[in-house]
């Protein structure tokens, strides 16, 4: 499989998509560095699984290493965390020519990578990300942060990685709900700009699901050499990057509303509201009726959360969640700009979106 290459001149990296790569880490991060120790931050589910060979592998390369972990949940990526991982990096003497190792997923990418941003104004960065969530998305791109009380990643920087390290093989390690849910950003890179790639996820994707260690690393290299190839156009968010949050400014209002709890993973979110954002396009006569019922179809196929009735308990009405949306991130002049569609691969950007419209799209959906 080959590398995908991340060309931003001084700080461009490359994203290695392979198996058994947690195991020969040592080998390709050795020649980032300045010196041969690195500082390792993970959570103990992955601990678990992943740490030891990781160890190993840093081991048989010759190069020390001190380790931290975090607990697991979305609920890690928070103040009193960034401030630990910070403060033991300072405690470990990590200088700014040091590589610290975020291993785990989105969560453990964020809040690692914004602790580098953050330490001594930057430290370099090696990405191990074990999720395929994290493989697909948030690992690449440079986007760290932590979530307020008031939403999701309102805190952060941007902090490119020097590396990505995506080892296929850590998928087979997931949950069946962790990685369908992670599939929420496969799919999204489909719908909002290569109709081709969301046919391809239609014929392969439930291959992928059971298993098919081929059909998964495709997927994660298409998903990756998108994001990789919007980053370069637009590396700050300043206008197409922000094409791949298609279904974050719904799904991020629904993780705010259950509280960052396994409640609502992030790819489910992101999912419902790709369903949701097509659902908003076809009523805004800007695609067919026909385009929502595909995407709903493929969700339903992949065995995927894709209403507001698929979220157990109860949820903020519809003014509520408006508020909640309120706080998006792509708030410009108080305006929300949203990703719609006008058919599948063809997103785009707008604040141009009759609120009435919003409300009465999400009244109907709680009522569904």
């Amino acid at each position: 499989m080959p590398d995908v290459h991340v060309p931003l001149g001084s700080r461009a990296y490359d994203v290695r998509i392979d198996r058994g790569l947690i195991a020969r880490a040592g080998e390709e991060i050795a020649p980032l560095l300045a010196r041969r120790r690195v500082a390792v931050v993970t959570e103990e589910n992955v601990a678990a699984l992943h740490l030891g060979p990781l160890r190993d592998g840093l081991e048989a390369a010759g190069i020390e290493y001190a380790q931290l972990i975090l607990p697991p949940g979305e609920g890690t990526k928070c103040w009193s965390q960034l401030e630990r991982v910070t403060e033991w990096l300072v405690a470990e003497r990590v200088e700014r020519r040091d590589v610290v190792l975020a291993l785990g997923g989105g969560v453990i990418g964020d809040l690692v990578g914004f602790a580098a941003a953050i330490l001594r104004r930057g430290v370099r960065l090696v990405q191990i990300p074990t999720s395929l969530l994290a493989q697909v998305d948030s690992s690449v791109g440079g986007k760290t942060g932590i979530n307020s009380p008031l939403g999701k990643n309102l805190i952060g920087a941007f902090h490119q990685p020097s590396l990505v390290l995506a080892d296929v093989d850590a998928l087979e390690t997931l949950p069946e709900r962790d990685f369908i849910a992670g599939y929420g950003e496969v799919v999204k890179y489909g719908l909002l700009g290569d109709e081709g790639f969301f046919g391809w996820l239609e014929k392969n994707g439930p291959a992928l699901a059971r298993g098919d260690g081929a059909a998964r690393a495709e997927a994660v290299r298409r998903s990756v050499q998108m994001k990789a190839d919007i980053v370069v156009r637009d590396e700050t968010e300043q206008g197409d990057r922000a094409l791949l949050n298609l279904g974050h400014t719904f799904g991020h209002a629904l993780e705010a509303a259950t509280g960052y709890s396994d409640r609502l993973l992030h790819g489910e979110g992101v999912a419902i509201g790709c369903a949701l954002a097509f659902d908003l396009s076809a009523r805004l006569n800007l695609c067919s009726q026909e385009e929502p019922s595909r995407v709903r179809a493929h969700l339903d196929r992949m065995g995927m959360r894709m209403r507001l009735s698929d979220i157990p308990g109860d949820l903020p009405d519809a003014e509520g969640l408006l508020a909640l949306m309120a706080q998006d991130k792509k708030v410009v002049d108080g305006r929300l700009r949203f990703i719609l569609a006008r058919g599948i691969g063809d997103a785009f950007v707008t604040s141009d979106v009759p609120p009435d419209a919003v409300r009465a799209l999400l009244e109907d959906a709680l009522a569904a």
